[in-house]
Protein backbone atom coordinates (compact mmCIF):
# COMPACT_ATOMS: atom_id res chain seq x y z
CA UNK A 1 0.00 0.00 0.00
CA UNK A 2 1.30 3.43 -0.70
CA UNK A 3 0.89 7.19 -1.73
CA UNK A 4 0.87 9.83 0.91
CA UNK A 5 -2.31 9.90 3.02
CA UNK A 6 -3.69 12.87 5.13
CA UNK A 7 -6.99 13.82 6.19
CA UNK A 8 -6.54 17.30 6.78
CA UNK A 9 -6.79 18.35 3.25
CA UNK A 10 -6.83 22.00 4.30
CA UNK A 11 -3.14 21.35 5.65
CA UNK A 12 -2.10 19.00 2.95
CA UNK A 13 -3.01 21.98 0.53
CA UNK A 14 -0.89 24.46 2.61
CA UNK A 15 2.07 21.98 3.09
CA UNK A 16 2.06 20.98 -1.19
CA UNK A 17 2.53 24.99 -1.72
CA UNK A 18 5.72 25.28 -0.27
CA UNK A 19 8.55 23.41 -2.60
CA UNK A 20 10.87 21.79 0.26
CA UNK A 21 7.71 20.12 1.56
CA UNK A 22 6.29 19.01 -1.62
CA UNK A 23 9.39 17.89 -2.89
CA UNK A 24 9.94 15.69 0.27
CA UNK A 25 6.29 13.89 -0.29
CA UNK A 26 7.34 13.27 -3.53
CA UNK A 27 10.42 11.13 -1.89
CA UNK A 28 8.56 9.16 0.69
CA UNK A 29 5.25 8.77 -1.25
CA UNK A 30 7.75 7.21 -4.07
CA UNK A 31 10.11 5.01 -2.08
CA UNK A 32 9.51 0.73 -2.93
CA UNK A 33 8.59 -1.45 0.13
CA UNK A 34 11.93 -2.87 1.26
CA UNK A 35 9.91 -5.34 3.41
CA UNK A 36 8.22 -6.57 0.18
CA UNK A 37 11.26 -6.97 -1.38
CA UNK A 38 13.61 -8.31 1.30
CA UNK A 39 10.59 -10.76 1.83
CA UNK A 40 10.68 -11.37 -2.14
CA UNK A 41 14.39 -12.55 -1.85
CA UNK A 42 13.75 -15.40 0.25
CA UNK A 43 11.30 -16.61 -1.94
CA UNK A 44 12.58 -19.89 -4.25
CA UNK A 45 13.09 -18.81 -7.51
CA UNK A 46 10.46 -21.99 -8.73
CA UNK A 47 7.82 -19.37 -7.65
CA UNK A 48 6.75 -16.64 -10.08
CA UNK A 49 7.01 -13.34 -8.04
CA UNK A 50 6.00 -9.75 -8.71
CA UNK A 51 5.71 -6.35 -7.07
CA UNK A 52 2.71 -4.34 -7.06
CA UNK A 53 2.00 -0.70 -5.78
CA UNK A 54 -1.42 0.10 -5.01
CA UNK A 55 -2.12 4.00 -4.30
CA UNK A 56 -6.13 3.57 -4.94
CA UNK A 57 -7.98 0.01 -3.82
CA UNK A 58 -11.17 1.32 -5.55
CA UNK A 59 -10.30 -0.44 -8.97
CA UNK A 60 -11.68 -2.79 -11.67
CA UNK A 61 -8.37 -3.93 -13.02
CA UNK A 62 -7.65 -6.21 -9.68
CA UNK A 63 -5.13 -8.84 -10.55
CA UNK A 64 -6.44 -12.28 -11.01
CA UNK A 65 -3.28 -14.54 -11.78
CA UNK A 66 -1.72 -14.60 -8.60
CA UNK A 67 -2.34 -17.80 -6.06
CA UNK A 68 -1.19 -15.46 -3.22
CA UNK A 69 -0.40 -11.85 -2.25
CA UNK A 70 1.47 -10.55 0.46
CA UNK A 71 0.01 -7.31 1.42
CA UNK A 72 2.26 -5.03 3.46
CA UNK A 73 0.93 -1.46 5.42
CA UNK A 74 1.38 1.12 7.51
CA UNK A 75 -1.85 2.52 9.92
CA UNK A 76 -3.18 4.92 8.19
CA UNK A 77 -3.72 2.66 4.85
CA UNK A 78 -4.88 -0.24 6.93
CA UNK A 79 -8.83 -0.05 5.88
CA UNK A 80 -7.54 0.19 2.57
CA UNK A 81 -5.46 -2.80 3.12
CA UNK A 82 -8.59 -4.42 4.68
CA UNK A 83 -11.14 -3.90 1.04
CA UNK A 84 -8.24 -4.51 -0.99
CA UNK A 85 -7.54 -7.92 0.68
CA UNK A 86 -11.56 -8.78 0.88
CA UNK A 87 -11.46 -7.86 -2.84
CA UNK A 88 -8.94 -10.34 -3.19
CA UNK A 89 -10.50 -12.95 -1.46
CA UNK A 90 -13.81 -13.04 -3.30
CA UNK A 91 -11.91 -13.54 -6.78
CA UNK A 92 -10.68 -16.50 -4.86
CA UNK A 93 -7.41 -15.33 -3.80
CA UNK A 94 -5.54 -16.31 -0.26
CA UNK A 95 -4.03 -12.78 1.51
CA UNK A 96 -1.32 -13.22 4.12
CA UNK A 97 -0.89 -9.77 5.66
CA UNK A 98 1.87 -8.33 7.57
CA UNK A 99 4.11 -5.57 8.34
CA UNK A 100 4.17 -2.99 11.08
CA UNK A 101 0.52 -2.68 11.61
CA UNK A 102 -0.43 -6.11 11.85
CA UNK A 103 2.08 -7.09 14.51
CA UNK A 104 0.83 -4.26 16.48
CA UNK A 105 -2.83 -5.08 15.69
CA UNK A 106 -2.81 -9.05 15.44
CA UNK A 107 -6.19 -9.65 16.80
CA UNK A 108 -7.79 -6.63 14.04
CA UNK A 109 -6.01 -8.03 10.95
CA UNK A 110 -6.88 -11.46 11.51
CA UNK A 111 -10.07 -10.88 10.60
CA UNK A 112 -9.29 -9.76 7.19
CA UNK A 113 -6.14 -12.15 6.05
CA UNK A 114 -6.07 -15.84 5.09
CA UNK A 115 -3.10 -15.59 7.20
CA UNK A 116 -1.30 -12.92 9.57
CA UNK A 117 2.63 -12.48 10.12
CA UNK A 118 3.30 -10.89 13.33
CA UNK A 119 6.82 -9.33 13.94
CA UNK A 120 9.16 -10.02 10.94
CA UNK A 121 8.59 -11.96 8.21
CA UNK A 122 12.00 -13.62 7.20
CA UNK A 123 12.12 -16.15 9.89
CA UNK A 124 8.34 -17.65 8.73
CA UNK A 125 8.04 -17.16 5.06
CA UNK A 126 9.89 -20.73 4.69
CA UNK A 127 6.99 -22.14 6.32
CA UNK A 128 4.60 -20.37 5.26
CA UNK A 129 5.05 -20.91 1.49
CA UNK A 130 5.32 -24.74 2.44
CA UNK A 131 1.91 -24.95 4.27
CA UNK A 132 0.86 -23.38 1.19
CA UNK A 133 1.54 -25.72 -1.30
CA UNK A 134 0.46 -28.12 0.73
CA UNK A 135 -3.29 -26.40 1.18
CA UNK A 136 -2.12 -26.12 5.44
CA UNK A 137 -1.87 -22.38 5.70
CA UNK A 138 -2.37 -21.77 9.14
CA UNK A 139 -3.92 -18.55 10.41
CA UNK A 140 -1.03 -17.20 12.54
CA UNK A 141 2.52 -16.90 11.81
CA UNK A 142 4.30 -15.27 14.87
CA UNK A 143 8.09 -14.51 14.43
CA UNK A 144 9.21 -14.62 18.17
CA UNK A 145 8.39 -18.49 17.71
CA UNK A 146 11.48 -19.02 15.43
CA UNK A 147 13.28 -16.73 17.85
CA UNK A 148 15.23 -13.63 17.00
CA UNK A 149 16.44 -13.39 13.38
CA UNK A 150 19.50 -12.55 12.83
CA UNK A 151 20.52 -10.09 9.69
CA UNK A 152 23.37 -12.33 8.92
CA UNK A 153 21.18 -14.39 7.07
CA UNK A 154 19.33 -11.66 4.95
CA UNK A 155 18.79 -12.18 1.51
CA UNK A 156 19.23 -9.78 -1.32
CA UNK A 157 16.34 -7.15 -1.84
CA UNK A 158 14.92 -8.06 -5.47
CA UNK A 159 15.33 -4.59 -6.42
CA UNK A 160 14.62 -6.16 -9.56
CA UNK A 161 11.01 -6.71 -9.36
CA UNK A 162 10.73 -3.03 -9.14
CA UNK A 163 11.23 -0.83 -12.53
CA UNK A 164 14.34 1.38 -11.47
CA UNK A 165 13.37 4.30 -13.20
CA UNK A 166 10.03 4.92 -11.91
CA UNK A 167 12.24 6.02 -8.29
CA UNK A 168 14.20 8.48 -7.18
CA UNK A 169 15.36 6.64 -4.44
CA UNK A 170 16.33 3.28 -2.63
CA UNK A 171 16.11 2.14 0.70
CA UNK A 172 18.56 -0.54 2.13
CA UNK A 173 19.05 -1.55 5.75
CA UNK A 174 21.85 -1.44 7.84
CA UNK A 175 20.25 -2.24 10.97
CA UNK A 176 17.42 -3.22 13.02
CA UNK A 177 15.93 -1.31 16.25
CA UNK A 178 16.59 1.51 18.37
CA UNK A 179 18.19 1.57 21.57
CA UNK A 180 16.09 4.54 22.88
CA UNK A 181 12.85 3.37 22.92
CA UNK A 182 10.63 6.47 22.29
CA UNK A 183 6.94 5.86 24.06
CA UNK A 184 4.98 6.86 20.16
CA UNK A 185 7.70 5.23 18.08
CA UNK A 186 6.16 2.85 15.93
CA UNK A 187 9.16 1.67 13.74
CA UNK A 188 10.84 -1.21 13.49
CA UNK A 189 11.36 -1.67 17.36
CA UNK A 190 8.24 -2.74 17.60
CA UNK A 191 8.69 -5.46 14.96
CA UNK A 192 12.11 -6.33 16.47
CA UNK A 193 12.27 -5.25 20.07
CA UNK A 194 16.34 -5.94 20.01
CA UNK A 195 19.11 -4.07 18.43
CA UNK A 196 20.74 -5.65 16.04
CA UNK A 197 23.64 -4.93 12.73
CA UNK A 198 23.67 -6.02 9.37
CA UNK A 199 27.08 -7.35 8.57
CA UNK A 200 28.73 -4.42 6.47
CA UNK A 201 29.69 -6.85 3.65
CA UNK A 202 26.11 -7.87 3.32
CA UNK A 203 24.74 -3.22 2.97
CA UNK A 204 27.61 -3.50 0.19
CA UNK A 205 26.15 -6.06 -1.88
CA UNK A 206 22.85 -4.83 -1.64
CA UNK A 207 24.51 -1.18 -2.83
CA UNK A 208 26.27 -2.72 -5.85
CA UNK A 209 23.18 -4.80 -6.98
CA UNK A 210 21.51 -1.26 -7.01
CA UNK A 211 24.05 0.21 -8.72
CA UNK A 212 23.74 -2.41 -11.31
CA UNK A 213 20.01 -0.93 -11.41
CA UNK A 214 21.17 2.86 -11.87
CA UNK A 215 24.64 4.02 -12.43
CA UNK A 216 24.78 6.32 -9.22
CA UNK A 217 21.74 5.56 -6.86
CA UNK A 218 20.53 7.46 -4.00
CA UNK A 219 20.17 5.75 -1.19
CA UNK A 220 17.77 5.93 2.22
CA UNK A 221 18.97 3.96 5.12
CA UNK A 222 15.84 2.46 5.96
CA UNK A 223 16.91 2.65 9.75
CA UNK A 224 15.74 3.66 13.20
CA UNK A 225 19.17 5.00 13.79
CA UNK A 226 22.13 3.77 11.89
CA UNK A 227 25.04 4.88 14.29
CA UNK A 228 23.78 3.25 17.98
CA UNK A 229 26.84 0.90 16.91
CA UNK A 230 29.31 3.00 16.78
CA UNK A 231 32.20 -0.13 15.87
CA UNK A 232 29.65 -1.41 13.03
CA UNK A 233 29.05 2.40 11.54
CA UNK A 234 32.52 3.54 11.24
CA UNK A 235 33.57 -0.17 9.71
CA UNK A 236 30.07 0.96 7.47
CA UNK A 237 31.68 4.25 6.75
CA UNK A 238 34.59 2.59 5.70
CA UNK A 239 33.11 0.79 3.31
CA UNK A 240 30.43 2.90 1.93
CA UNK A 241 33.32 5.59 0.95
CA UNK A 242 34.92 3.07 -1.38
CA UNK A 243 31.56 2.67 -3.18
CA UNK A 244 30.75 6.55 -4.54
CA UNK A 245 26.97 6.97 -3.66
CA UNK A 246 24.95 9.68 -2.00
CA UNK A 247 22.95 8.67 0.99
CA UNK A 248 20.52 9.87 3.61
CA UNK A 249 19.55 8.28 7.12
CA UNK A 250 18.22 8.86 10.76
CA UNK A 251 20.02 9.09 13.76
CA UNK A 252 20.14 10.32 17.13
CA UNK A 253 21.90 13.85 18.54
CA UNK A 254 24.64 11.65 19.65
CA UNK A 255 26.78 12.05 16.59
CA UNK A 256 27.80 15.18 16.81
CA UNK A 257 29.77 13.89 19.94
CA UNK A 258 32.54 11.63 17.39
CA UNK A 259 34.14 14.82 14.99
CA UNK A 260 36.14 11.39 13.55
CA UNK A 261 32.74 9.42 13.07
CA UNK A 262 30.86 12.68 11.52
CA UNK A 263 34.21 12.75 8.98
CA UNK A 264 33.79 9.38 7.84
CA UNK A 265 29.82 10.09 6.72
CA UNK A 266 31.19 12.78 4.94
CA UNK A 267 33.59 11.47 2.67
CA UNK A 268 31.47 8.42 2.72
CA UNK A 269 28.69 10.21 0.76
CA UNK A 270 26.31 11.02 3.56
CA UNK A 271 24.04 14.34 2.36
CA UNK A 272 21.35 14.61 5.07
CA UNK A 273 20.50 12.85 8.58
CA UNK A 274 17.20 13.07 10.18
CA UNK A 275 17.40 13.57 14.02
CA UNK A 276 14.17 13.47 15.84
CA UNK A 277 14.71 16.71 17.93
CA UNK A 278 11.04 16.35 19.14
CA UNK A 279 11.28 19.76 21.56
CA UNK A 280 13.73 22.80 21.56
CA UNK A 281 13.27 22.30 25.62
CA UNK A 282 13.85 19.95 27.78
CA UNK A 283 10.04 20.21 29.50
CA UNK A 284 8.11 18.50 26.33
CA UNK A 285 10.22 15.73 26.66
CA UNK A 286 10.11 14.46 30.18
CA UNK A 287 8.80 10.91 30.32
CA UNK A 288 9.38 10.66 26.53
CA UNK A 289 11.33 7.30 26.61
CA UNK A 290 10.49 4.76 28.16
CA UNK A 291 14.07 3.54 29.50
CA UNK A 292 15.08 6.92 30.22
CA UNK A 293 15.28 10.89 29.76
CA UNK A 294 18.18 11.07 27.26
CA UNK A 295 16.47 13.15 25.14
CA UNK A 296 15.85 16.05 27.41
CA UNK A 297 18.83 15.57 29.13
CA UNK A 298 20.26 16.32 25.67
CA UNK A 299 17.74 19.35 24.38
CA UNK A 300 19.62 22.13 26.23
CA UNK A 301 22.82 20.92 23.77
CA UNK A 302 21.05 20.81 20.82
CA UNK A 303 22.14 24.19 19.19
CA UNK A 304 26.00 23.08 19.58
CA UNK A 305 25.43 19.65 18.18
CA UNK A 306 23.37 20.79 14.77
CA UNK A 307 26.57 23.40 14.33
CA UNK A 308 29.19 20.76 14.83
CA UNK A 309 26.85 17.91 12.52
CA UNK A 310 26.41 20.69 9.73
CA UNK A 311 29.87 22.31 10.24
CA UNK A 312 31.47 18.63 8.83
CA UNK A 313 29.42 19.47 5.21
CA UNK A 314 26.18 16.96 6.88
CA UNK A 315 22.49 19.07 6.31
CA UNK A 316 20.10 18.49 9.86
CA UNK A 317 16.80 17.79 9.23
CA UNK A 318 15.57 18.05 12.80
CA UNK A 319 12.08 16.69 13.16
CA UNK A 320 9.38 18.37 16.14
CA UNK A 321 6.73 16.79 17.53
CA UNK A 322 4.08 19.05 18.22
CA UNK A 323 1.42 18.13 21.45
CA UNK A 324 3.71 16.55 23.53
CA UNK A 325 2.36 16.40 27.39
CA UNK A 326 3.56 20.13 29.10
CA UNK A 327 3.44 21.75 25.29
CA UNK A 328 1.31 24.90 25.42
CA UNK A 329 0.72 27.21 22.59
CA UNK A 330 3.57 29.66 23.13
CA UNK A 331 5.53 26.25 22.14
CA UNK A 332 4.79 26.67 18.17
CA UNK A 333 6.74 29.75 18.37
CA UNK A 334 9.88 28.71 20.66
CA UNK A 335 10.34 25.63 18.03
CA UNK A 336 10.26 28.77 15.34
CA UNK A 337 12.84 30.69 16.90
CA UNK A 338 15.07 27.42 17.57
CA UNK A 339 14.75 26.45 13.61
CA UNK A 340 15.72 30.17 12.65
CA UNK A 341 18.67 29.80 15.30
CA UNK A 342 19.94 27.26 15.31
CA UNK A 343 21.11 27.26 11.42
CA UNK A 344 18.74 23.83 11.02
CA UNK A 345 18.96 23.10 6.97
CA UNK A 346 15.62 21.42 7.26
CA UNK A 347 12.65 20.72 10.08
CA UNK A 348 9.90 18.37 10.03
CA UNK A 349 6.95 19.11 12.44
CA UNK A 350 4.46 16.75 13.01
CA UNK A 351 1.34 15.97 15.48
CA UNK A 352 1.55 13.62 18.32
CA UNK A 353 0.26 10.32 16.81
CA UNK A 354 -0.80 7.51 19.16
CA UNK A 355 -0.44 4.67 16.73
CA UNK A 356 -1.90 1.35 17.66
CA UNK A 357 0.18 -0.70 20.31
CA UNK A 358 2.32 1.83 20.93
CA UNK A 359 3.29 2.79 25.05
CA UNK A 360 1.82 6.49 23.68
CA UNK A 361 -1.26 4.64 22.56
CA UNK A 362 -2.37 2.78 25.70
CA UNK A 363 -1.58 5.76 28.44
CA UNK A 364 -3.59 7.99 26.13
CA UNK A 365 -5.99 5.84 26.09
CA UNK A 366 -6.41 4.60 29.60
CA UNK A 367 -6.54 8.40 30.46
CA UNK A 368 -9.60 8.79 27.97
CA UNK A 369 -7.76 11.18 25.46
CA UNK A 370 -8.04 9.30 22.39
CA UNK A 371 -10.30 11.25 20.07
CA UNK A 372 -11.86 8.31 17.84
CA UNK A 373 -11.38 5.06 18.53
CA UNK A 374 -9.61 2.12 15.71
CA UNK A 375 -9.28 5.91 13.72
CA UNK A 376 -6.52 4.50 11.96
CA UNK A 377 -7.01 6.84 8.86
CA UNK A 378 -5.47 9.45 11.17
CA UNK A 379 -2.33 7.84 12.02
CA UNK A 380 -0.32 10.15 9.27
CA UNK A 381 1.46 12.30 11.86
CA UNK A 382 -0.47 14.99 9.83
CA UNK A 383 -3.87 14.59 11.84
CA UNK A 384 -5.18 14.85 15.38
CA UNK A 385 -6.90 11.63 17.03
CA UNK A 386 -5.81 12.82 20.50
CA UNK A 387 -6.84 15.33 23.52
CA UNK A 388 -3.32 17.69 24.39
CA UNK A 389 -3.45 18.22 28.15
CA UNK A 390 -2.47 21.92 27.70
CA UNK A 391 -4.16 23.43 24.98
CA UNK A 392 -7.55 22.33 23.07
CA UNK A 393 -7.51 20.42 20.00
CA UNK A 394 -8.13 23.43 17.78
CA UNK A 395 -5.42 25.87 19.25
CA UNK A 396 -2.92 22.57 18.20
CA UNK A 397 -4.33 22.68 14.85
CA UNK A 398 -4.34 26.36 14.44
CA UNK A 399 -1.00 26.38 15.66
CA UNK A 400 0.65 24.16 13.80
CA UNK A 401 -0.72 25.24 10.15
CA UNK A 402 1.18 28.98 11.49
CA UNK A 403 4.26 26.90 12.50
CA UNK A 404 4.27 25.19 8.98
CA UNK A 405 3.74 28.57 6.82
CA UNK A 406 6.61 29.82 9.14
CA UNK A 407 9.02 27.19 8.54
CA UNK A 408 7.93 26.66 5.11
CA UNK A 409 8.04 30.19 3.87
CA UNK A 410 10.68 30.95 0.80
CA UNK A 411 12.49 33.17 2.69
CA UNK A 412 12.75 31.21 6.00
CA UNK A 413 13.60 28.20 3.51
CA UNK A 414 16.01 30.65 1.51
CA UNK A 415 17.78 31.58 4.39
CA UNK A 416 18.51 28.21 6.39
CA UNK A 417 19.66 27.05 3.01
CA UNK A 418 21.97 29.55 2.32
CA UNK A 419 23.65 29.40 5.56
CA UNK A 420 24.56 25.98 5.11
CA UNK A 421 25.72 26.53 1.82
CA UNK A 422 28.13 28.98 3.37
CA UNK A 423 29.08 26.35 6.11
CA UNK A 424 30.27 23.69 3.26
CA UNK A 425 31.99 25.93 1.24
CA UNK A 426 34.21 26.88 4.32
CA UNK A 427 35.20 23.99 4.67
Amino acid sequence: MSGLRVCDEELLDLGMSFPMVSARAKQIEALPSLGLLTIAGMISRKHNCEYLEVRDVERDDLPKHFDVVLVSFLSATSKEAYRLARQFQEIGTKVVLGGLHVTLNPREASAYGDAIVVGEGEPVISDLLADLEKNGLKNYYRAEAYGAFDLSEAPLPRYELIRPERYTRFTLQTQRGCPLSCSFCASSIRLSPKFKVKPVHKVIEEIRFLKSLRKRPFIEFADDNTFSNRKHARKLMEAVERETIRWFTESDISIADDPDLLKRMRDAGCKQVLIGLESPISAGLEGIETKSNWKARRAPHYRKAIETIQSHGIAVNGCFVLGLDGQTTEDFQKVADFVESSGLYDSQITYLTPFPGTPMHRTLSEEGRILVADAHERCTLFDINFQPDSMSVHELREGFHGLMAKLYSPDSTKRRVEKFRKQVRSI
